[in-house]
């Protein structure tokens, strides 16, 4: 693993990645599709209530989270589209 990745995968770990951020809100009315990548790119924009339009804080280094952002909305796209359409999970755990 090069150096170079690894400061990166460090940086988003310790930054906190935007797309777990947004998800975790679950504020209504925030968007739903690529919301981490928009809330970073909101920040490196130099948005200024983050909390207000996202339901999250923007990530202290917004530039480094934003790959490891993109690529984490990409693999939810299936599923942040079908909630934006309104298809909803009835999913239950256990035995």
């Amino acid at each position: 693993m090069s150096k170079a990745l690894l400061a990166l995968l460090v940086a988003a770990l310790v930054c906190g990645c935007a797309s777990v951020r947004t998800l975790d809100a679950a504020m209504p009315g925030a968007p739903i599709v690529y919301s981490g990548t928009r809330l970073d790119l909101y920040a490196l924009g130099g948005g200024c209530c983050a909390k207000d339009r996202f339901g999250a804080d923007a990530p202290r280094y917004p530039g480094l989270d934003l790959p490891a952002s993109a690529l984490l909305d990409t693999v939810l796209l299936p599923l942040s589209v079908l909630t934006v359409l309104g298809v909803g999970f009835q999913a239950s755990g256990g035995l």
